[in-house]
């Protein structure tokens, strides 16, 4: 009997051991786990890189736009006494045809 219970006793000191041993090993890496869990939150967020929107393509301007833009000018020449009559109506006709 007394071989079967230094059998015994050696298994419950090793089985013990290893306990112990598994125990501080678990509770080392949930250490370091939350550690790392906290310095994760606790960082600030990487700013994200964004592309500048494009530039606003310029408004097209409509063919008549400049027509009437020139027609008003040719009016103007025409009241102050620049252009008589036939050169207007010559200028004009170019524009709206031209």
């Amino acid at each position: 009997m007394p071989g079967l219970l230094r059998g015994v006793a050696r298994t419950a000191v090793v089985a013990g051991t290893a306990t112990a041993v598994s125990n501080r090993v678990s509770r080392r890496q949930a250490g370091r786990w939350a550690n790392e869990e906290q310095q994760q939150y606790a960082a600030p967020p990487p700013e994200q890189q964004y592309a500048p929107p494009p530039p606003p393509a310029p408004a097209p301007s409509s063919g008549m736009d400049d027509k009437l833009a020139q027609l008003k000018e040719l009016g103007e020449l025409k009241a102050a006494g620049v252009l008589n009559d036939l050169e207007f109506e010559q200028q004009k006709n170019r524009i709206l045809n031209g």
